[in-house]
């Protein structure tokens, strides 16, 4: 699902429909109208669990899929996101497309697109995450990040991280 339409603003002259019949208004200028608000958050929280726990549990697909809940990630994961890859999740209807554009020990940083235009930044370290989320959308994206590390502090407290 694309939120995203563009509009164009043109202008014709009186007279072209007789020299051109079949004669387009020609593209002056355009505009690119996207369908949603601009959001921006950033939510550090404390986790009782080791670095290693929080890494594996935020760049494995499929520790990643147990505790990010309402969403179906597209066929051929990887053992562990890579820097490049590319993948899709789906909330319902809406599909995100995300493209790992970094993907270090501490951190990964996924540009997004379709259901949210922007970027999703994670660090960690020892007992601690943040989350920095920025884009255009029409999802509650703050409500949807939180509920995000909180599902995320209580699946590494029951998996004893």
């Amino acid at each position: 699902m694309t939120l995203s339409i563009v509009s164009f603003l043109g202008t014709r002259r009186w007279g072209d429909e007789h020299l051109f019949p079949n004669y387009q208004l020609p593209i002056t200028n355009y505009q690119i109208i996207m369908l949603g608000t601009f959001q921006q958050s950033q939510i550090r929280i404390e986790i009782a669990a080791s670095v290693n726990a929080i890494h594996d549990s935020i760049l494995q697909p499929a520790q990643l899929q147990k505790w990010l809940l309402g969403q179906s990630f597209s066929p051929g994961m990887p053992a562990e996101l890579q820097t490049g890859f590319d993948f899709t999740t789906s909330t319902g209807l809406i599909q995100i497309h995300h493209h790992v554009d970094v993907a270090k020990p501490n951190c990964l940083r996924l540009l997004l697109s379709n259901g949210i235009d922007g970027f999703h930044e994670w660090y960690w370290g020892e007992g601690w995450v943040q989350s920095r989320l920025e884009g255009v959308s029409m999802l509650p994206l703050k409500l949807g990040q939180t509920l995000s590390l909180l599902s995320l502090r209580e699946f590494l407290r029951n998996k004893g991280g």
